[in-house]
């Protein structure tokens, strides 16, 4: 019995995991790479597997760096069921849908940028031929610390299509938080609600090889206990072996409260300049908090009536279905649906549905509030939001989620006076502002506390899905509790004895 570290190793990014025994491979994840060139060019890696000999996938839940390559493992031969929480599977298929129009619609940019101009292409061709063969052997962690604070949205080739999105779609299986499942041959799973967004799960596999049996957590993305919309984590006690996020290793979230004040602080401040304040932020979970956020400061008199743009179609689609899962809402959230108080609307928000809708922001009458995705500007929206008014001083950046290392955001909010976006270099004159209260992770002390639940420690826990220097500061932390802990490399083989 054999598992194997395929991504979110030493990085937060590209999460994906093959489970193997003589009778069974499960993958668990197929997660994007993101953030730096360094990152995004691992995408294009042949898989460590051949994809027409897995069994099942299992999906932890909807972010780009958890399923964005399943529809390229479907190009690639796989054909077997995926399993995930009706609301992961709902959610799923407007991110897969999303990153596919995005990526035709940058490729067909590039090849007329091509024509015009053959020999830079053909250059740019080489660069990334060359990439893609350091990304097989460099230290990927290694790449991401050195790279320069630059986004690139032009794609030569699109990863996967629309049609092979479709196709993928085909595949997927919803099921119920809860309820056992046989997904391959002598391979269990059980889906327990993460609190991360919507549909999140942490998955319990049980494998089953002769007379062995094993017990293997993925902790997926830990939400927060206490946030609002979501409940909380669920907690697990018991494990063999436990795979444990890391995102914010070392660090802890300023309290809910200081959090929503700084939201209301930077509001306020927006009014009063005629400015601009621009959120980067997921389109999935992190909008809605934030317009969940807005609308109870709105209600409460906190802050003024600012014109807030949501430039994000797939967070508008999203918020759609968060709607259709009152399910999944904590109690304060369903209370406020059935007083008929919608807790993810803001007052005659304005969403921008077109590219020409988008453009027009910039130039409508201020002061006025802007969240686009993605969260940490390595793409969408927002990227042209951030090369338009970067260098605005009236503009501030609000950093409401996390940064990781080497993407254009991180660089923004550690400070940077010059970036890169698309090849033109721009000066930085905004404010940058950051709130980490807003996370949709489990800060430090709220994984040690997840933890803290395990009645029997596994044989080891792997320490995943975070960048080194949080790791560093998690992993002795863990073990204080009395884990065995490891943290694997990216293609690390661990047996499972």
């Amino acid at each position: 019995m054999r598992l194997h570290f395929l991504g979110a190793t030493r990085t937060v990014t590209g999460s994906q995991y093959l489970l193997e025994t003589d009778r069974a491979r499960v993958v668990v994840d197929c997660g994007m790479f993101q953030g730096s060139p360094h990152d995004v060019i691992r995408n294009r890696v042949p898989f460590a597997y051949q994809p027409g000999e897995i069994d099942a996938l299992l999906l932890t839940h909807a972010h780009l760096d958890h399923c964005g390559l399943i529809p390229h493992l479907s190009a690639s031969g796989f054909r077997k069921p995926i399993y995930g929480t009706k609301g992961t599977v709902d959610l799923t298929r407007l991110v897969l849908l999303d990153s596919a129009k995005l990526q035709e619609e940058f490729a067909r940019s590039h090849q007329r940028f091509a024509e015009r101009n053959p020999d830079r292409a053909a250059a740019e061709d080489e660069e990334t031929a060359a990439a893609l063969t350091a990304a097989t052997k460099e230290d990927p962690a290694a790449a991401t610390r050195e790279a320069q604070p630059e986004a690139v949205t032009g794609l030569r080739a699109p990863l996967y299509t629309v049609d092979d999105t479709n196709t993928a779609l085909g595949l997927f299986h919803g099921i119920d938080y809860g309820a056992e499942i046989q997904v391959a041959p002598g391979i269990t799973a059980t889906y327990l609600d993460a609190g991360h967004i919507l549909g999140s799960a942490i998955i319990r596999v049980r494998a089953v090889e002769g007379d062995q049996e094993r017990t293997i957590v993925f902790s997926g993305d830990l939400g927060r206990p206490g946030t609002p919309i979501l409940r909380d984590p669920t907690p697990v006690t018991n494990a063999d072996y436990l795979l444990i996020e890391s995102t914010y290793g070392g660090k802890t979230h300023e309290p809910q409260e200081e959090a929503i004040r700084l939201l209301g602080e930077a509001v306020k401040l927006t009014g009063d300049a005629k400015g601009v304040l621009l959120m980067p932020s997921f389109a999935i979970g992190r909008t809605q908090e934030i317009v969940y956020e807005l609308d109870r400061l709105l209600s409460a008199g906190t802050i003024p009536h600012l014109p807030l743009y949501l430039d994000s179609p797939m967070a508008q689609k999203a918020s759609d279905v968060y709607r259709a899962y009152l399910d999944y809402f904590d109690e304060n959230a369903r209370a406020l649906v059935t007083r008929h108080d919608p807790p993810i609307d803001y007052p005659d928000a304005i969403e921008a549905n077109s590219q020409k809708e988008s453009l027009a922001i910039e130039q409508a009458a201020r002061p006025l509030m802007v969240v686009a995705s993605n969260g940490m500007i390595t793409g969408g929206r927002i990227v042209q939001h951030v090369k338009a008014l970067v260098a605005d001083p009236a503009m501030t950046l609000l950093f409401v989620g996390y940064q990781g290392d080497g993407t254009l955001g991180a660089q923004l909010q550690q400070g940077a006076t010059q970036i890169r976006i698309d090849g033109q270099d721009l000066e930085v004159h905004c404010q940058v502002r950051s709130i980490s209260g807003f996370s949709a992770h489990a800060d430090e002390p709220e994984l040690l506390g997840w933890l803290g639940n395990f009645t029997k420690k596994p044989r080891t826990t792997f320490i995943v899905h975070g960048d080194p220097d949080a790791q560093a500061a998690f992993e002795p932390r863990v073990r204080a509790l009395g884990f065995t802990t490891a943290v694997p490399s990216w293609r690390d083989t661990v047996e499972l004895t």
